[in-house]
This record gives structure tokens, C-alpha cells and sequence, in this order.
């Protein structure tokens, strides 16, 4: 075995050494100046984790650690910047050779020193989503599936079924029974898919976005002289969000620390609510059974909060039973203001009282950019983003795109336009392109065709049966041109709630599930379009206020470009941000929590942390809002159940509001 031997980087005149005990409070300091070995840093909301470990970068060198024996992972390469940025701030030393960025990042890295050890050509392609998906496309050709099968995913949905397994290290049949049952059916060709799909990668020489963590753990696993190269080399690894790790992650971090197990993970398990897409909760958890000698710190002084938020979220996640105790303990001094109880009338009432109390509090001198609305799902923001839209609030979605620009929002609503008006050719072909085999040429020649059939005044949709369309569309066009009758029987529309509903069920359902792969979110925002067009009569009148809304919300963005803005978010969006007033809406039982985590107690305490999350992000001021009655997906009114998450508060933190219906 040949003598490791290191060559260190000359560095400038040291400066004076950072006093630690004075520029951290006790906790980060214990925490920064931690002797070698493994080490737990459970770091609460607020708490200055990024200080943390930027000092803990900070004092390795100074204590004699050479940069480049030193690998930080993060979750961003913003985050890796800004660390090292600071660092830079803090010691004169030289940090070129410091590893610092994303899991992938350094994965690539790897595969860049060593692309023929992981059996690839140099130069070998990094594949974007797009790629990814065209390629999965291919694969699909060639599995012998039936085309004219409108319920076969497409390859974007296969690319995140296959993610989904790789990142957790199951097996497909086990995630399509938990995450995509209406694929179960389909299993064997997509396990096939999976070997196709890996085998053109490699013809290609190209990697995806998964194999940047896959295949370097898989080259360190099997070659023994690069996995004992780089082991000697990290001397001491620094994980930020190490909550958020997932399988791989913690496979990758576990293998590169077992020769020195010098790792320091640097997390708060009470924030933990990524495991849809693949973080595995227990990484943090047991992160001292797999490490029996490691030394857990507690880092608790919350520097965002006034005491009374932080008395609402140590209370929120005190019911979790899986979970490290600590009690965020404010450093500022308390407002005298009670985070707020506001129960409302229904969802149209809390769009009115979060709007009205957003220009008070305006007027009162917060900015609007100090102010954020967060919700646990996207579809539960609608009547927040029209009453914010009709009295001139201006705001900004990180959550997605406003409601009504949504492909399927549009999608479904083509359908009415196209039975209000059958000479609309935007809507026919933005319908007809929804079926396979149809693009923008063959929608054209439909479209051409249809006006030589279609008559008008009533219009009669049964004609276009006899229009030609290719033979793997057949099924599927008969099928749309039957569910055009049905909206409008002897020409004369149904009421707009009753066509979306025909819409979505004949038509739509088995377009979004094979193209989506988030389309039960999708199909939450449908039955809420549903709700919503129940307060028109007509179709047509439902579709005018449809437009009306979406040109308002275009001319609130282009005449305020340079104006604050009001943020909504969901919950998973807003983690790591903080505003001065937070309200977080639909506090109630099915929508916060959700109602599928109602079946299962680990989905339900993923959910109290999500909350935990929800209120940490208020410094000054929290509402806690809910509708009482809902306007369901079937008909008439339902009595809506508070959260069980505000029961469990003690009610002495809280102030209830009772909101009278004033001239609204």
C-alpha cells in the first residue's frame, strides 16, 4: 500500500482567531466546537443552523483541518454558496479546496474524476426532465402496450414512479400499491420500462438527475481503492437538512464517514415533511443507533418569534410521539399579541376576512411583502387569489401558477367554452389535443373538418362522429364527442357545475392520471372549480367571470411589477422563509390535516410537523383561520370539524375572533 501523503495550500497572514464563546450563544457553541466524531445537531426553527455550521467550517480550519478534507452537503447550491461565502467572511484562509455544494452536485464530481470506473465515456450527457421523458417515451414504443390505451402512463409519470423507487429503495410493485394504484395493473411493463429505460441510458452515454447520487454510491460500493481514496480524503462531513435526506443520501453519507466517522448532521426532525418525494423520516431519527457513539446538541434560542408564536408551535408538535423534544425559547421580547382563532362562515367569509384584515394591518404600516397566506394545498388558495384579484391586493404564488392558468383548469374549461360557443377554435383544439395521437397539425384538420359538418343554432355535436381521426385516437375522440352531447342535450347547456363534472369523469380523469403525476392534487383544483361554478345558472355566465378573473390578474401584475407583494405558499413551499404576519387558512380536519393522513399515524404526526412548520414561519403576528360550512363535491352544504391540531392547543395561547358578517 503506497504512503498517503497530503500537500497543504500555502495561505495568507492569519488573522486573529474567531472568539466563539463570544459570536455564538452557548448551545451553537457546544455544538461548533464539538470534538472529532459523530455529532446530532438537532437545530430548531430560527435558531441560526446556518451559523452553526458555518462556524463549525470555520473552527475545523482554524483547529488544522485542511480544506479540502472537508465535504459540506446541502439541499441548494444557494446554501453551499452562502456558507462558504461567510466562511470566506470569517477566516483568511484558502477554501478552494473545500467540497461544498448538493448531493449531485458532488455526485457528478465523482463521475467526472472517474467516468470510466463507472463505466461510462468521458463527456458523457446529464439528461434535464425533458430529456429524461422523451427517452422514457421511447422505451414505452417498444413495450408492446396497447396505444389506443388512453390510461398507460406517459413517460413523465413512469420517470417519477422510477425516482420514487430509486430514491427509497423499494420495489416498484410496493410504491405503485402505496403512491399509484391505478398503475398497478400496468406493473410488469414498467418494471420493464425500468431495464429498458437504464439500458438506453447507458447506449447513450447519458445519466439522469437520480443516477448523479445512484451511480456514484454504486462505483464507491465496488471499487475498493476509489472508496478508500475518498474516505481518506473527507476527513469530516457536514450535512445540512439532513431531515430531508433520502435513502441514497444517507447510504452516500454513511459509506464516504465509515473510515473516520467524523459526521456532523445538522437538522430539526419537527420539520421533517418531505416524504412524498422520498425523505425518509427515520434517517434523523436513528441517526444515533447507526452511529451508537454520537453526541446529540440542542439548539433551541429561536431568534424569528415573539414568545407568543413560539408558545403556539411548542404546543403543535408536542403530540408527536416520534420525535427529539426540545422547547424553542424566544429571544426577543413578547408583543403582547396572541396568535388569532377565526372561525368563519365558509371559504368565501375567510377569502373576505383575510383580504380586509391584509389592508388593515397594510394601513397600519406592515409591508405587503412582510405578509404571507399559507394553505396545505394549492387548490385551497382559489377564493383567496379572486378576493385578493377583485380589491387590488397584488401577490405572488410560489406554490404554482394562479388557479386559473392551470393546464388542467384550462383544459376542462375549453370543453364549456366549446359548447357555449362551437365556433371557438382555440377551445375545440385545445380539447381534441388532449387525445393520443392528436397534435397541433391533426387538431388543424379536425378543426377544418368539423366546420364542414357542424351546424348551428342549436349546434348538433353528434355530427362529429363522422370526422376521421387516426385509429389510436378513435375510442378516445367517440368518447369526447358523446360527452359534448351529454353537456348540452338538444343543444342547450347544462348548468356549469353538471358539465364540469361529465367533463372530468368521462374525459379527463384518465388524461390526468396517465400524464400527471401529481393529479390528485390536479383533481382537488377541479372539484373546487366545481364548488365555485355552482353560484352561476349558466355556463356561460360562469365563463365570463373565468376571463373577467384571469385579464384582472394579469393587469395586477403588469402594472405592479415594481410593487410588494403579498406571498402565498403552501407549507411545503414557505419552509426556510419567515414574514412579519402569516395567516394560515383551511385549519380544518380533511384539509389541514389532510384526509388521507387521517388513516395512518405516521402520515398524521408528518402533518403536526408541517403545522409546526406553518406557524414558525410568523414572527410577529399568526391567524389561524377555518371555514365552518364547506360547499362539498357533491350538492348542498357540510358542517366543517376544526383541526384536531387546534385542539390540541391549550386555548389560553390563542385569542378566538368572532367575525360578524358586515356589507360585504
Amino acid at each position: 500500500m503506497a504512503r498517503q501523503y497530503t500537500l497543504q495550500r500555502a495561505s495568507g497572514p492569519a488573522g486573529p482567531k474567531i472568539d466563539y464563546a463570544a459570536e455564538l450563544n452557548e448551545q451553537q457553541c457546544a455544538a461548533v466546537t464539538a470534538p472529532p466524531g459523530a455529532a446530532l445537531v438537532i437545530a430548531g426553527a430560527g435558531s441560526g443552523k446556518t451559523r452553526t455550521l458555518t462556524y463549525r467550517v470555520a473552527y475545523l480550519i482554524e483547529n488544522g483541518v485542511s480544506p479540502q478534507n472537508i465535504l459540506l452537503l446541502t439541499f441548494t447550491n444557494k446554501a453551499a454558496r452562502e456558507m462558504l461565502d461567510r466562511v470566506a467572511g470569517l477566516i483568511s484562509h484558502d477554501l478552494t479546496g473545500l467540497w461544498g455544494g448538493t448531493f449531485h452536485s458532488v455526485g457528478n464530481r465523482i463521475l467526472r474524476k472517474h467516468p470510466a470506473e463507472a463505466g461510462y465515456a468521458p463527456g458523457f450527457s446529464i439528461m434535464d426532465r425533458e430529456d429524461a421523458e422523451d427517452l422514457l417515451d421511447t422505451v414505452v414504443a417498444t413495450l408492446g402496450v396497447d396505444p389506443k390505451d388512453k390510461r398507460f402512463p406517459k413517460g413523465g409519470v413512469i420517470g417519477d414512479v422510477l425516482s420514487y423507487v430509486l430514491n427509497t429503495g423499494r420495489k416498484v410493485d410496493d410504491v405503485l400499491i402505496e403512491k399509484y394504484p391505478h398503475f398497478l395493473e400496468f406493473a410488469p411493463q414498467i418494471i420493464a420500462a425500468q431495464a429498458k429505460y437504464a439500458a438506453k441510458k447507458r447506449e447513450a452515454n447519458a445519466v439522469d438527475f437520480d443516477d448523479l447520487l445512484a451511480q456514484p454510491l454504486r462505483l464507491l460500493r465496488e471499487n475498493e481503492s476509489l472508496r478508500e481514496h475518498y474516505q481518506r480524503q473527507f476527513q469530516f462531513i457536514l450535512v445540512d437538512e439532513y431531515q430531508d435526506t433520502n435513502h441514497l443520501q444517507s447510504d452516500f453519507i454513511d459509506l464516504l464517514g465509515a473510515r473516520h466517522g467524523n459526521v456532523m448532521v445538522v437538522g430539526d426532525d419537527a420539520q421533517s415533511i418531505y416524504s412524498w418525494r422520498g425523505a425518509d423520516f427515520k434517517n434523523i431519527l436513528e441517526f444515533p443507533k447507526r452511529y451508537p457513539q454520537a453526541k446529540t446538541y440542542k439548539i433551541e434560542t429561536n431568534y424569528r418569534s415573539v414568545p407568543e408564536v413560539l408558545a403556539v408551535a411548542n404546543s403543535a408538535i408536542a403530540a408527536n410521539l416520534q420525535q427529539f423534544r426540545k422547547n424553542l425559547v424566544a429571544a426577543r421580547e413578547g408583543n403582547g399579541i396572541k396568535p388569532a382563532l377565526v372561525p368563519l362562515g365558509d371559504s368565501g367569509d375567510q377569502a373576505r376576512f383575510v383580504a380586509q384584515r391584509v389592508l388593515e394591518l397594510h394601513e397600519e404600516g406592515i409591508a405587503l411583502d412582510e405578509m404571507a397566506v399559507l394553505y396545505r394545498a394549492h387548490f385551497h388558495s382559489m377564493e383567496v387569489q379572486m378576493e385578493f384579484t377583485r380589491r387590488g391586493i397584488p401577490f405572488q404564488i410560489t406554490s404554482g401558477l394562479r388557479f386559473f392558468e392551470q393546464a388542467h383548469v384550462k383544459d376542462v374549461a375549453a370543453f364549456l367554452k366549446y359548447v357555449v360557443n362551437p365556433r371557438d377554435e382555440v377551445a375545440f383544439k385545445r380539447m381534441v389535443r388532449l387525445l393520443p395521437g392528436i397534435g397541433a397539425r391533426g387538431a388543424e384538420s379536425l378543426w377544418s373538418e368539423s366546420a364542414k359538418v357542424l351546424t348551428f343554432d342549436p349546434p348538433s355535436f353528434a355530427k362529429l362522429h363522422g370526422l376521421k381521426v387516426p385509429a389510436k385516437a378513435r375510442k378516445s375522440f367517440e368518447q369526447l364527442v358523446h360527452t359534448l352531447e351529454e353537456l348540452a342535450p338538444n343543444g342547450q347547456p347544462t348548468p356549469p357545475a353538471e358539465m364540469l363534472r361529465s367533463v372530468v369523469e368521462a374525459v379527463y380523469d384518465d388524461y390526468g392520471k396517465a400524464n400527471f403525476p401529481n393529479y390528485d392534487q390536479r383533481r382537488e383544483d377541479l372539484n373546487t372549480l366545481m364548488n365555485f361554478s355552482r353560484q352561476f345558472p349558466s355556463a356561460a355566465e360562469f365563463l365570463d367571470q373565468l376571463a373577467l378573473l384571469t385579464n384582472l390578474e394579469h393587469e395586477s401584475v403588469a402594472s405592479r411589477e415594481e410593487t410588494e407583494l403579498v406571498t402565498m405558499s403552501s407549507v411545503h413551499q414557505a419552509k426556510g422563509l419567515e414574514w412579519k404576519v402569516v395567516f394560515v387558512i383551511w385549519m380544518a380536519d380533511g384539509k389541514f390535516p389532510s384526509g388521507r393522513s387521517l388513516e395512518r399515524d405516521d402520515a398524521l404526526e408528518e402533518e403536526r410537523r408541517l403545522f409546526y412548520v406553518a406557524v414558525t414561519r410568523a414572527k410577529d403576528e399568526l391567524y389561524l383561520t377555518y371555514p365552518q360550512i364547506h360547499l362539498g363535491s357533491g350538492y348542498g352544504d357540510m358542517l366543517q370539524r376544526p383541526s384536531r391540531f387546534l385542539g390540541e392547543l391549550p386555548k389560553e395561547l390563542l385569542e378566538e375572533w368572532q367575525v360578524g358578517g358586515g356589507p360585504w
